[in-house]
């Protein structure tokens, strides 16, 4: 976690990171009741993992498409 944030731009941790970590967060607060403290923040970190490699894939995708350009 220390890496995450001394390695990333402040920019980069508002703009990307801060969207992810609030959909987790919101997602585990209101679906995750396993009454068990470590089995919940583990569900919020998977869920902020996975919700951060769906924001890479888009945009990857639209990068592809934007360097590409519409077909003529």
């Amino acid at each position: 976690m220390y890496d995450l944030i001394s390695r990333l731009p402040a920019r980069q941790l508002l703009l990307r990171q801060a969207p992810t970590l609030v959909g987790a967060l919101a997602i585990a607060e209101m679906f995750y009741k396993w009454h068990s403290f470590l089995l919940e923040t583990g569900g919020f970190l998977l869920t902020w993992f996975v919700l951060d490699a769906l924001v890479s894939v888009i945009e990857r995708a639209f990068a592809r498409g934007a360097r590409t350009g519409p077909p003529r």
